[in-house]
Parts: structure tokens; sequence; C-alpha cells
């Protein structure tokens, strides 16, 4: 692939931390750093870190922030019909203006597929996931006859933990009709998403959604069927590649976690976690930039900002 930047600039430019010292110092997430602009709205920067295993990789992907937010204004489109978004501007390639919303600490996991955690799960002997009972017999990769809901807690700190949705409820983390609502959403949500993958050529295998309440309106927030949250297999040749038990072909972050893996890190403690090589971020960045034309259907054409700080605290005066 070619694209109009060099192999210098890819790595002088990536956007790691970011400082708008007229707004204030923001929060930082794993991947987001996010400001408080005003009452109602926040300035929601996505950098260039990448996260797995709850852990944020020394190494930078270069322009993945551009690629990941500009991917998730086009999905937030194409399912502001189903639910409210957060999303009221996106004035740059890497940020997204947005409701400040009360969030709801649950990460909502659907799967259509037997793979990745579930599958490790599966795999381990466990027949059971966040309350979910599993079919005997099942191979990796393999879809599940109806999707199922496997939520998360939203750790502030350390690893998330899957959660039963009885549980959920049990505990008084969502009341039942904001969680019976929620769900109705999410499986809407994850039909959507399956209806447009397939339309490009993909499959939607799993993903996470995450919600807040504006002004008590039920509000989708962070990201929606990006790289970053979603799994995607490749749709053709699925079929004949689950026949001979061959490995599929995605686009996600499972493939870093598959790298890390083969590199013995899995977040255990007393890992060592390693050190990304140029080669591999930049074949990270390739799947990155190829899932977004595949969903889009245009070529990803970075921005590169040589004083990105300085263009950020322009932009995010104008909304505070």
């Amino acid at each position: 692939m070619d694209y109009n930047f060099s192999t210098q600039e890819a790595l002088d430019y990536c956007i790691t931390d970011t400082s708008a010292s007229s707004i204030g110092s923001p929060y930082k997430g794993k991947v987001r750093e996010v400001y408080d602009l005003n009452n109602d709205t926040l300035g929601i920067v996505v950098t260039d870190r990448i996260s797995a295993f709850d852990y944020i990789m020394r190494q930078a992907i270069p322009f993945k922030g551009q690629i990941l937010n500009q991917l998730a204004a086009f999905s937030f489109d194409t399912i502001k019909d189903i639910v409210a978004t957060h999303i009221i501007d996106v004035p740059h390639p890497n940020i997204t203006i947005g409701k400040k919303c009360d969030p709801v600490p649950i990460e909502v996991v659907i799967r259509g597929y037997l793979t990745g955690h579930a599958w490790r799960t599966y795999k381990s002997g466990l027949r059971t996931l966040c309350g979910v009972n599993l079919p005997g017999g099942m191979i990796e990769h393999e879809k599940f006859q109806t999707p199922i809901l496997t939520p998360a807690t939203k750790a502030t700190e350390g690893h998330d933990e899957d959660i039963s949705e009885a549980d959920i409820l049990a505990k008084g983390i969502v009341n039942e009709a904001l969680w019976s609502q929620i769900r109705e959403v999410a499986f809407k949500l994850f039909e959507r998403g399956t209806e447009v993958a397939a339309k490009k050529g993909l499959i939607l295998v799993d993903t996470k959604y995450e919600f807040g309440l504006y002004n008590g309106e039920l509000t989708l927030i962070d990201e929606v069927h990006t790289t970053d949250s979603s799994r995607y297999f490749y749709l053709d040749g699925y079929e004949e590649r689950q026949a001979k038990g061959d490995s599929q072909k995605q686009l996600s972050k499972e493939f870093l976690r598959e790298w890390l893996m083969s590199q013995n890190f899995q977040g255990l403690e007393g890992q060592t976690l390693p050190d990304l090589p140029y080669e591999f971020r930049l074949e990270v960045f390739n799947r990155y930039s190829e899932l977004f034309k595949m969903l889009t259907g245009n070529a990803f054409n970075p921005v590169i900002e040589k004083d990105f700080n300085t263009v950020l605290s322009t932009i995010l005066q104008k909304y505070s």
C-alpha cells in the first residue's frame, strides 16, 4: 500500500499524550483522552495508543487514532436510528466532540461466534460464560445459533471482569428496566452491524458497546463497530476455512493479542510486556486501514500534524 507519509514521519508524529493547557488536564483512558469542556460537552481525543490484555503497549500504531475516530463516526451514523449517540461533531480526524453522559459501568459484549476470549474459555473446559450456557461439541470460530450477550464490568483500574446479567441486576449495578432496554438495543445494534459488514464482504464476529444516560435518555458512547471494539472475519472463504479447520482471516486486535501470546505475554503476573517492532506496528496499521477502506468504501488518507497540541487547543476552545 502507498501512503503520503514516510516511515520517519509515521514514527515522529504518533500521538501518545495530549495537552490543551487552556482547557485543563484530560482524563486518560487506555486509548482516549477526554477533556471536560463545559456542563454538557466533552472533547474526546483518540490517540495512537493501543492496548491488549488491559495493558497499554509502549509503542503506538501510526495514525491509528485517526482511523479509529473516523471509523467510529462512520459507524455511529449507520445506527443513529436505533439509539441516540453521543456525537456532536467530529472537527478533526483525531477529535470528537461529544455529549457528557452518565456512563453505565458495564461493557455490553455481543458474540456471534465462538472466538477469542469465548473460545479460550471454552477450550479450558468451561461451558458457561457470563451465565450463558454454551453448547457442547463446538469448534473455534463456529457460529452460535443465535448471538449471545456476555457482559463485563467496566473497571477504572486493572482488568475488566466477566459478569452475568443476573449478577448485574442482583448487585444493583443497573436497574431491571434500564438493563432490559440496553440488551434490546445491543442486539439491534449487532444485527445492524452484521448487515453493514456483510454488504462489505465481512462478518461481524463480536463487539462491545458502552452506554450512558444523557438527560435520562439511553445513549451510545465511546465507539461502535470499530477495529478496537469489534472483531471481523472475511466473509469470502469462511465456510471453506471452517470445514478444513484452517484459521479464519480476520481484521481485529486479536492479531495483536496472538502476537503477544507468541511472545509469552497475556497480561499475567510476572510476565514482561514486549516491545512492538516497527515492522509489526506498520502491519497493524495496514490492518486498521484495510478495515477502514472495506467498511467505508474510502481509502484512508492521514493528516500529519506536526504540532497537534496547538491544533487541539484551538479546536477545543471553540466548543468550551
